[in-house]
């Protein structure tokens, strides 16, 4: 059984994702993006990253990358692509 995207709750919970896939002329299904955007809402929450700006945007881009290049799990999304605060 796949969720369907286009009722309300699957399709709010994919917005701020789903957002940046047509920017990369990415497709993934129902079960990629809701990883995708769970990796998104745990790096924006920890490193308090507002949703509507740049920093958002790049690190949308950072997890669909890694997700494209075969890094599926949650956890590593949310490793690799949180920011690094540079040293000094």
């Amino acid at each position: 059984m796949t969720a369907n995207c286009g009722d309300g709750k699957q399709d709010h919970y994919s917005k701020m994702i789903s957002k940046y896939l047509g920017k990369l002329g990415v497709i993934l299904d129902s079960t990629d993006l809701a990883i995708c955007q769970r990796a998104f809402d745990a790096i924006l929450q920890k490193w308090k990253i507002a949703r509507d700006t740049e920093d958002a945007e790049q690190t949308a881009a950072t997890i669909i990358t890694l997700y494209k290049q075969g890094i599926h799990d949650e956890n590593k999304l949310v490793t690799l692509a949180s920011p690094h605060p540079q040293r000094k």
